[in-house]
């Protein structure tokens, strides 16, 4: 069958049917078709687009918030990249002996071979001997190559041996 006979065998049906019927069921039944039509598009458009609309007005605020800030960081970041980077502090023992006397560290020894440092430590703090690395790494950009730490019987005191190396240096 084509679709032509499938909607006129359908169109006769439904006028057999409704043909049968007497005046208060065609009214009933088509109030009920005109309820299920309203229904049916409330629920398909009109909600939908209602909730997304109050979805869209809850979130509004935090987008707005963003934005601003993402501005700022934008505006931030324009600012640091026209400033130029401080310069790299160069590796000296005189630089490492005087960051070992800023956090209260005396070393055993301090030796310098070429782009390393290695420096030995007898009976230091632990807590100072990290806020010393710290402070190398940040203001001379000192890593650690190699770390022999030896802990002590008093408590937070220890033997250490670092082997330093500034970044940057290929």
């Amino acid at each position: 069958m084509n679709l032509t006979g499938l909607l006129n065998q359908s169109r006769q049906s439904f006028s057999e049917f409704w043909a049968v019927r007497d005046a208060r069921e065609r009214a009933m039944l088509a109030v009920a078709a005109l309820v299920v039509t309203v229904g049916l598009a409330y629920a398909l458009l009109i909600d939908p687009a209602l909730s997304g609309r109050d979805q869209l007005n809850k979130n509004l605020p935090v987008l707005r918030q963003q934005v601003a800030q993402m501005q700022a960081l934008s505006k931030e970041a324009a600012a640091l990249s026209g400033k130029s980077a401080s310069p790299l502090i160069a590796m000296s023992k005189e630089n490492i002996e005087a960051a070992l006397a800023r956090n209260g560290l005396k070393p055993q020894s301090v030796m310098l071979t070429g782009d390393f440092a290695k420096v030995q430590l007898a009976a230091v703090s632990f807590a100072g001997t990290l806020n010393w690395l710290d402070d190398m790494q940040k203001t001379a950009l000192l890593s650690v190559v190699d770390a022999n730490i030896v802990v002590l019987a008093q408590p937070d005191m220890v033997n250490a041996t670092f082997t330093l190396r500034q970044q940057g240096k290929d």
